[in-house]
C-alpha cells in the first residue's frame, strides 16, 4: 500500500514538473535594447522587450537623482551597457548606474545635472518594436513641458540690421515713407524647416539601407545655411540632431518662434520600387485630393505611434494648439507656396504628379502659418536613393526649396507681419 502511494505521488510529480518550466510563466523579462535619445528640449531614454515591464520612479535630491525599479528584469547586455550610451554632452543626465537592488528588482539610478521634470510611460508594440518603457527626462519648468513649447514669443523676430536691407527684388524691399504714411520697415523673415522623422520613429528605408531621418535631416540643414544668406531671411530648425518630436510639437515649435512658413521634408517610400519623382502638398479640411494622398498622410501620421509619444500628454497637449480655429485663409497660402516649391523641383527631378495635392497632415495643421510638406524623392526607388544621399544633389533639393519661398515672398509680401513705424 506505501510502495502504491508512493509510486502514485512520484508519478503525480513527474506530471507536475513539466508545467511549472513552460516558458514564461516564471522567465525573467529580458531588455533586448536600450537606446538614448539626447535633444536640446529633453533626453529619451528606451528600454525594449518582449513583455511589457512593470515599473517605479521616484525622485532623489542633494545630488538631483532619478530612481527607476524594473520588476522581473534580469540582468543582461542590454542594460549592462547602458551607461556607455550616456554621452559627456548630455544636456540633462550625468551618468546611469544599474544593478540588483533586491531579488526580483533590478534598479536604475540616474544622475542628473539639474533639476528635472521626468515622464515615464510605456509604448505597446508597433512597427518593428516590441513593448518599450520610454523616459522622457525634461528640465524644471514651472509650466509642463510640452505647453512652454506652445507659448508665443512677446517680441516679433529679430529685426534686419542696415547692411541686411533687401535690394532690388530681394523678398521683401523697404517701402518709402510718405507724408502722412507710416514707413514698413523690413523685418526678419522667419522659415520654420522641419526634418521629417528622428530618433524612435527612423522613417521609411531604403534597399540599400538609408534612413529617411538621415536624409532629411541632411537636407533640411542646408536649406537653413541657404536661406541664412538671404537678406532679412533666417532659418530655424525644428529638429537638429536624432532624436523624436511629435508631430503637433512640431507646429507648436514653429509658432513659438513666430514663422512666416513651415516647411517639412520628408523623403517617401512605396510598396513599388519604380514609384519615382517629387511631390508637395499642403493640408486639406475636407478630404485627400488622391487616394496615394490619403495613404501617404496616414503613414506620416503614424509618426507618433512609432516614434512614441506620451498618451498622457497628448490630449492637454492638443487642446492647446487652436487647431479648431479656420484655416482656409492660411491654406490658400499655403497652396500658393507649394505650387512654387513644386514648380522649382521639376527642375532637377521628375514630379511624382504633375500638382499640389492636399490631405490631412497632422504636422500642417498650423491655424495661422502657411505649411507644406515636400516629399523629395523616393528612397524606396534605388536610383533616388542614391541620389539622395548625395551631397551635391541635396544642394540642389535645397535650392529648389528656396527657389520656391523666394518666387512665394515676391509674389506675396508678408505685409501682414511687419511692423508699422511712424516717422523713422
Amino acid at each position: 500500500m506505501l510502495k502504491a502511494a508512493l509510486k502514485l505521488a512520484t508519478l503525480l510529480v513527474l506530471l507536475w514538473l513539466p508545467l511549472l518550466w513552460i516558458p514564461g510563466a516564471h522567465a525573467a523579462i529580458t531588455v533586448t535594447s536600450a537606446r538614448v535619445w539626447p535633444a536640446q528640449d529633453y533626453t529619451r531614454l528606451t528600454l525594449e522587450s518582449k513583455q511589457a515591464i512593470r515599473h517605479n520612479m521616484f525622485n532623489l535630491s542633494n545630488p538631483e537623482r532619478l530612481v527607476i525599479d524594473l520588476e522581473k528584469v534580469e540582468l543582461g547586455h542590454a542594460l549592462d551597457d547602458l551607461a556607455k550610451l550616456i554621452g559627456n554632452d548630455d544636456p540633462y543626465i550625468k551618468s546611469v548606474r544599474v544593478g540588483r537592488f533586491k531579488p526580483g528588482v533590478v534598479r536604475l539610478v540616474l544622475d542628473l545635472k539639474s533639476e528635472a521634470n521626468p515622464q515615464l510611460f510605456v509604448l505597446n508594440p508597433v512597427s518593428e518594436y516590441g513593448y518599450r518603457l520610454v523616459l522622457d527626462v525634461y528640465p524644471a519648468h514651472p509650466l509642463d513641458p510640452l505647453m512652454a513649447l506652445l507659448e508665443k514669443p512677446k517680441v516679433d523676430a529679430p529685426e534686419a540690421s542696415a547692411k541686411d536691407k533687401p535690394q532690388g527684388d530681394t523678398p521683401l524691399a523697404s517701402a518709402t515713407a510718405t507724408p502722412n504714411q507710416p514707413e514698413v520697415r523690413a523685418r526678419t523673415l522667419v522659415i520654420a524647416i522641419d526634418a521629417g522623422h528622428g530618433g524612435e520613429d527612423p522613417g521609411a528605408r531604403g534597399r540599400h539601407g538609408s534612413r529617411e531621418k538621415n536624409v532629411t535631416l541632411a537636407i533640411a540643414r542646408k536649406v537653413k545655411a541657404l536661406v541664412d544668406e538671404v537678406p532679412n531671411m533666417h532659418g530655424i530648425l525644428i529638429r537638429d540632431g536624432d532624436y523624436f518630436i511629435p508631430l503637433i510639437g512640431r507646429v507648436a515649435k514653429a509658432r513659438k518662434v513666430n514663422a512666416d512658413l513651415f516647411i517639412s521634408i520628408h523623403a517617401d517610400a512605396f510598396i513599388k520600387s519604380n514609384a519615382r519623382g517629387s511631390s508637395v502638398f499642403a493640408l486639406s479640411e475636407h478630404g485627400a485630393t488622391s487616394t496615394a494622398a490619403r495613404w501617404l498622410a496616414k503613414k506620416e501620421n503614424e509618426a507618433d505611434l512609432i516614434g512614441g509619444v506620451n498618451l498622457a500628454m497628448k490630449d492637454v497637449y492638443l487642446a492647446r494648439t487652436l487647431l479648431d480655429l479656420s484655416q482656409t485663409a492660411t491654406i490658400t497660402d499655403s497652396m500658393k507656396l507649394a505650387k512654387h516649391v513644386l514648380t522649382e523641383l521639376g527642375g532637377i527631378n521628375d514630379l511624382h504628379r504633375g500638382r499640389v495635392e492636399q490631405a490631412g497632415f497632422a504636422v500642417l495643421k498650423s491655424p495661422d502659418i502657411p505649411s507644406i510638406l515636400v516629399e523629395t524623392a523616393f528612397i524606396s526607388n534605388p536610383d533616388e536613393e542614391r541620389r539622395l544621399n548625395d551631397k551635391a544633389y541635396q544642394m540642389k533639393i535645397a535650392n529648389a526649396i528656396l527657389g520656391g519661398i523666394k518666387r512665394y515672398f515676391a509674389q506675396n509680401p508678408a505685409l501682414s507681419k511687419q511692423r508699422l513705424a511712424q516717422g523713422e
